[in-house]
């Protein structure tokens, strides 16, 4: 397998530690999102993946696109660990809890959004801090309020196993982090980020662990 990344890319990091889940082997390839303006622009990653963005996973014959996607194929592929419950209604809360953050919280956050509004739409760097902020804290505000409500919660999103809602939280708080949000409000997602931080398939998908970092 190989698994066309950037270091980070959150949507990347959701794979990499899916992956490292499951231990199983992949070939990182390298596609810098900034550089020359942008690798993922160029003709031959465009014919892999039309919407020039990572990760993109290649099996064999198979080419896949968007990270849920490719957790998905992964976990039907390659069932066991699990990364999602047994029941119906369980499923459906871990999917809710990942899509959370994949669907409604990082794309409002992306590099290519961040780009526009300092690009065409002229923001400057504090305005920009501000957009950010703002939508950070909506999601994590929304995550923390539904994971330190419900039983179902255990040392990870769901349970005392990590599954497909840790594999996109750490991620987006890694964002977090780096755009110095305050994350002091949400206890129980640092709590959560905490246990997974101290699984290797956490510390090896790391931002600073891959071999594209800078």
């Amino acid at each position: 397998m190989k698994l066309y990344t950037f270091f980070r890319s959150s949507a990347a990091y959701r794979v990499r530690i899916a992956l490292n889940l499951k231990g199983l082997d992949y070939e990182p390839v390298p596609v810098h999102l900034s550089r020359g303006g942008g690798e993922q622009l160029a003709p031959a990653y465009r014919a892999l993946n039309p919407q020039s963005l990572v990760p993109v996973l290649q099996d064999g014959k198979h080419v896949l696109a968007q990270s849920l996607a490719i957790m998905e194929y992964l976990e039907e592929v390659h069932p066991l660990p699990p990364l999602l419950p047994k029941t119906p209604a369980a499923r459906a809360r871990v999917r809710a809890l990942a899509l959370a953050v994949a669907c409604d919280l990082h794309p409002l956050n992306n590099l290519r959004v961040l780009n526009y509004l300092s690009g065409p739409m002229g923001l400057g760097d504090d305005a920009k801090r501000t957009w950010y902020h703002h939508w950070i804290a909506l999601g994590l505000g929304a995550l923390e309020a539904r994971l330190a409500a419900d039983g179902e919660t255990g040392s990870f999103c769901h349970g005392d196993a990590p599954g497909f809602a840790d594999c996109c939280l750490v991620p987006q708080l890694a964002n977090a982090y780096r755009f110095k949000c305050d994350v002091s409000p949400y206890p129980t997602l640092l709590k959560i980020e905490k246990n997974c931080q101290a699984l290797e398939a956490f510390q090896r998908a790391a931002p600073d662990e891959q071999p594209d970092a800078e």
